[in-house]
């Protein structure tokens, strides 16, 4: 019998929902405005980069390693020459002395190894599908049908896979004569004094979760055209990264940075797979340099999947001390994070951004944190939707759980005993970072009305005492994040090669109306809307009458564009300060029109008066005498328009509650998601509707990764899981309807006072779910399902626990095929495949755990 959602709390939330920071008429932030882009988006009546069509254009094809670590011993492209269309051939070999190093913008410590990363291999390859030859042809059918012409011979390397072998003695080394094998770096943090916090510990549990490697799978797949026009060159690629791509690409070819423009048209998804530099976009360039024509590349969508980074692919050891009433003392973690091949643009840097993350809300005494970074014959993971502190959040959040069971407690109840109280912000971590603002406590309370729990909780139990064979599991997941990602001075001190501020210009058109160009380069997040709202709140003009421009460098001159939830708390926070500029200049000359003193010149909903006198001239009517120039101030420049650069002194800490109830199938495995609540702080709420696109995405994606998704590689390194056949993407009948809320506590670091939140639904969900799983099976004696969690891992893993005498009887055979939360990808192997460095599902963890003085081992972690 399934409960559902009291309807009476889901219509309370809904009607609190739509009243929760709605301005007056007045005002456009915090009103749910429908995305002006969105005309041009949803209709595909926009400019994508594959629709770009340039006379005289050509199309290029790659051929790409079937091998995933071989050298190179002969090349012949004589006959792919030959055949119809074909204009020019090229190797590794053809393009070795111009094509440089794919750039690695994150060196992490001082002694990590950065290899030579050319965008087409010369003499090695070292996964499957990096590029070793292409072919330019008249049309993309011409160039990819000459592709089976090229003859290419290899001679077989040892595939490298297990990230734990890897780093063996004489295991096989990804790149001949790196002295420290296949080791790219160790990076430790640490804060308080983590021995002590373990010594005597009444309670210390240690588990090992695998973060599975997953494929970004943005809706527009990646796209470039590259022109030229004698010196100066255009690249026109489906990027995040505009402005940044354009320093690299200079520095990587050669070519002078004023020489080079690159757009990105409208972007249709990115998630951190477009936060790159590619090979694709240096040899593009490369190519028209050498031909003097346009050639274009668009990805197929199996293309993508073996040749755009991979993200996760994680192996993390993390153990808790506690005192007996909960208390969490410490904090230790151990991980393992794959690099693949080679360190793209911020690879090294990305398991970092999860160091300060994995203490999550809770205060401690003690955190000790260390990262190692293995190379492998696999793609190279870089940043992919939260890029870290999805990964964090996970580990502590399960372990969380782990705590509350071996304590016999609630674990919204253990979570209490240690998260940081509303009266305690600002508050500065263990890790040494201040949170500025929250309410933990508010969140989570809500919440737990809104799923009903108490009442889940007692249908749970009368399942178990039933016997029922489809348990009901109740998963906890409270997070924050550090987002917005910014403070210069902060990424400096972690080595990343660049800053974090943004820039933004407004313009006064003689007409009243209002230009914003902005270097945040939006993929999808609404940016036009949200700072459209923004603007026409600060100058007092109609939001219909702001237009942004973005994603062109002849534009936008100077930017550091979209990730990491940064674009409103930075690129936001950017465009209201030019605002501010533009009125103090407005505000000038509206004393002289108006004959008086500056200091007595008021401005409210767009108009300047004289204090007390209600005379008064609208920021239009100044536009138009600026552009007239007939009566300006001595020395006045005939221009309203200003420039700002936002560098915040903090980064943004959304935070927010989930819960999810999941039915879990003991005799099929099959897992459904009944019931699931996002309550979520992201401080002050420029736009709710966006708000809730962006939430509703991020669960939609953790939830991917619990039930559904997973790369894998079979023992020689080629991908099983190419296409999305084989790659299993929740469509939206497999996902359940949200309930989303919010609470507000405003940032005190940014005027907006708001924080991020395009990555928070995926952060928090992921642990929500697995631990719903998890909670299910409780009686079986199982503590961990590796994810994905498909039916066929959901049933070994009760199968193979056993059952107590007084739990649920355990009969049947594992569901196939898809099921309504997700099925193992088809040709994919149950998991102890070689690519996750953990043993196979099949086998029990090393977690432990320690209760007293006495250890006790068992069933605690099973890696499944």
């Amino acid at each position: 019998m399934t409960e559902q959602l009291d309807a009476g709390l889901v219509a309370e939330r809904i009607a609190e929902s739509d009243a929760l920071g709605t301005p007056s008429a007045a005002h456009e932030v915090g009103r749910a405005r429908r995305r002006k882009e969105d005309a041009r988006l949803v209709t595909g009546r926009t400019t994508w980069t594959d629709n770009i069509q340039l006379p005289g254009m050509m199309y290029v094809a790659f051929l790409r390693s079937p091998m995933a670590h071989a050298r190179i011993t002969r090349v012949d492209t004589s006959a792919a020459r030959d055949r119809p269309g074909v204009v020019a051939v090229y190797d590794g070999r053809d393009l070795a002395d111009e094509q440089g190093s794919l750039p690695c913008a994150w060196p992490v410590s001082e002694d990590v190894l950065i290899p030579d990363h050319p965008p087409m291999a010369v003499d090695e390859v070292r996964y499957v599908g990096e590029a070793v030859a292409c072919v330019v042809a008249t049309d993309r059918y011409r160039a990819a049908d000459a592709l089976e012409a090229i003859e290419i011979d290899y001679e077989p390397l040892d595939a490298v896979l297990d990230m734990t072998e890897a780093l063996t003695a004489g295991s096989p080394r990804v790149h001949e004569g790196a002295s420290a094998g296949n080791r790219a770096f160790t990076w430790r943090f640490s804060g308080g004094d983590i021995e002590e916090a373990f010594r005597d510990a009444p309670v210390v549990i240690e588990r090992t979760y695998v973060q599975q490697r997953l494929i970004p799978t943005a809706m527009e797949p990646r796209a470039v055209v590259a022109t030229t026009d004698g010196d100066s060159f255009t690249l026109y690629s489906a990027t995040q990264i505009p402005h940044v791509l354009r320093v690299m690409l200079a520095l990587t070819t050669g070519i002078p940075e004023h020489k080079l423009r690159v757009v990105a048209p409208d972007v249709g998804g990115g998630f951190g797979s477009k936060l790159q530099v590619t090979a694709e976009e240096v040899l593009a360039l490369l190519l028209t340099r050498r031909l003097g024509r346009p050639v274009k590349w668009t990805e197929s969508r199996s293309e993508g999947n073996l040749t755009a980074h991979h993200g996760r692919d994680q192996l993390q050891r993390i153990r808790v001390a506690a005192d007996r009433d909960g208390r969490v003392r410490g904090v230790q973690v151990n991980l393992l994070a794959d690099m693949g091949a080679y360190l793209m643009l911020i690879t090294p840097g990305v398991p970092l951004l999860g160091a300060f993350m994995y203490n999550g809300i809770y205060k401690m005494d003690a955190y000790d944190f260390t990262c190692t970074g293995v190379f492998t014959t696999k793609v190279p993971t870089d940043a992919y939707r939260g890029a870290g502190r999805p990964e964090a959040t996970f580990a502590i959040e399960r372990a969380m759980e782990e705590l509350a069971h071996e304590l016999g407690m609630d674990p919204v109840e253990l979570r209490r005993r240690n998260w940081i109280t509303h009266e305690e912000f600002p508050y500065t971590t263990i890790c040494g970072l201040t949170y500025d603002s929250g309410n933990y406590e508010a969140a989570t309370e809500r919440a737990l009305a809104l799923l009903g729990y108490d009442k889940l909780r007692a249908e749970q139990a009368d399942r178990r005492d039933r016997r029922d064979p489809v348990q009901l599991g109740i998963g906890v997941s409270t997070f924050t994040e550090m987002c917005g990602l910014a403070p210069s001075r902060v990424l400096g001190s972690l080595s990343y090669g660049a800053g974090g501020w943004e820039h933004a210009s407004v313009r006064m058109l003689p007409t009243g109306k209002v230009e914003v160009v902005t270097g945040s380069s939006p993929h999808g997040q609404g940016h036009e809307t949200a700072w459209s709202q923004i603007v026409a709140d600060a100058l007092g003009v109609p939001f219909e009458d702001v237009s942004v421009l973005h994603g062109d460098t002849a534009v936008s001159h100077k930017g550091m564009d979209t990730y990491g939830s940064r674009s409103l708390v930075v690129g936001g926070v950017a465009v209201l300060a030019a605002c501010e500029k533009v009125k103090e200049r407005a505000r000038i000359l509206a004393a002289h029109m108006l004959e008086a003193s500056a200091d007595d010149v008021e401005f409210a909903d767009g108009t300047f008066t004289v204090r007390g006198t209600g005379v008064g001239k609208t920021i239009q009517e100044l536009a138009l005498a600026t552009f007239a120039a007939h009566d300006l101030p001595d020395g006045f420049e005939p221009a309203l328009d200003a420039d700002a650069t936002f560098d915040p002194d903090n980064f943004s800490f959304p935070h927010g509650t989930h819960l999810c109830a999941a039915e879990v199938d003991t005799e099929t495995g099959a897992v459904r998601i009944r019931a699931y609540v996002a309550v979520d702080d992201v401080g002050s709420v420029v736009n709710p509707l966006i708000v809730e696109g962006q939430v509703h995405g991020g669960i939609a994606q953790g939830v991917a990764q619990a039930l559904f998704e997973e790369a894998v590689h079979d023992a020689e390194g080629n991908l099983l899981t190419a296409t999305m056949a084989d790659y299993l993407i929740p469509a939206a009948s497999d996902l359940p309807a949200f309930v989303t809320d919010r609470t507000e506590t405003p940032s005190t670091t940014n005027p907006l006072g708001v924080k991020g939140v395009g990555e928070a639904g995926t952060i928090a969900s992921t642990p929500a779910v697995v631990n719903a799983v998890v909670d299910a099976l409780r009686p079986f004696g199982v503590n961990d399902v590796r994810m994905p969690c498909t039916p066929e891992r959901v049933w070994r893993a009760v199968t193979e626990a056993g059952t107590p005498a007084d739990g649920p009887p355990v009969s049947g055979a594992p569901a196939t095929g898809s099921s309504a939360a997700g099925s193992s990808a088809a040709g994919s192997p149950d998991t102890g495949s070689p690519d996750t460095g953990s043993p196979d599902t099949g086998s029990p963890d090393t977690g432990s755990s320690t209760t007293g003085t006495g250890a006790g081992t068992g069933s605690e972690g099973g890696d499944r």
